[in-house]
């Protein structure tokens, strides 16, 4: 018997990511990102955290809100596999699912006090969009969660050779604010092109802290083009 459940939107974050573009493609993969998760006012009641502090990571569940579709497909072309093979939707995190649901396990860097959002949870390692909505909050539990004996089928570990080289000229580089340099390196490190893309003549370019970063890659090198300041696309 086919069910239906209503959900609401409990939080928002607030990240370095305009669009999809340059996001990272797995929670974790860059530690230097912090994100801030501003809940609704519906929901900022500092005792509904009570007890999170003793956490050092918590899961994430959220909504592919930029990919929700009317249908769905029982299988997906994973980027991984270069966009040639089909699996199952289920063997995958596409975000084309019949429920556009997805979860991402990050690290608590802190409780906050804000005098515009009330209590907000300081994350780093999000792989979300600015402004995605958030589901629920729940506890990372090393004892339950934590499987190193699991096995990871075609995604059992870092796709290999992915690292690049990061070329930036030191006058582009000034134009991002300190704090917020690790990341973009990182994320500039993680090759942001899609998996089938090898032009070294073209320029990409995504928003990141409310700035356009403009790069080309040839030869394992990426190499800065342009930082432009105040479009964040």
């Amino acid at each position: 018997m086919s069910q239906e459940f209503a959900m609401k939107t409990i939080a928002h974050i607030r990240s370095d990511f305009a669009g999809k573009f340059g996001v990272p493609r797995q929670s974790g993969l860059v530690e230097a990102l912090e994100a801030l998760v501003v809940f609704e006012p519906e929901y900022r009641n500092p005792a509904a955290l009570r007890g999170l502090e003793g956490f050092s990571h918590i899961w994430l569940v959220w909504v592919f809100d930029r990919a929700v579709r009317e249908t769905w497909s029982p299988t997906v072309r994973p980027p991984r596999l270069g966009g040639n093979a089909r699996l199952g939707v289920f063997a995958t995190r596409s975000p084309f699912r019949p429920n556009p649901i997805a979860l991402s396990a990050v690290t608590l860097a802190g409780i906050e006090e804000t005098r515009e959002w009330g209590t907000v949870l300081r994350v780093r390692g999000a792989d979300l969009m600015d402004g995605t909505p958030i589901l629920d909050v729940k506890p990372y539990l090393p004892y339950a969660d934590c499987r190193p004996e699991a096995l990871g089928g075609f995604a059992s570990g870092a796709p290999a050779g992915e690292a690049l080289a990061v070329e930036c000229p030191p006058e582009l580089w000034e134009r991002v604010p300190p704090t917020r340099r690790e990341a973009l390196r990182a994320v500039l490190a993680l090759d942001p092109r899609p998996r089938y893309q090898e032009d070294p003549e073209r320029v990409y370019g995504f928003g990141f802290a409310g700035l356009e970063v403009r790069f080309s890659v040839e030869d394992g090198v990426l190499r800065v083009r342009e930082i432009l300041e105040g479009t964040g696309l």
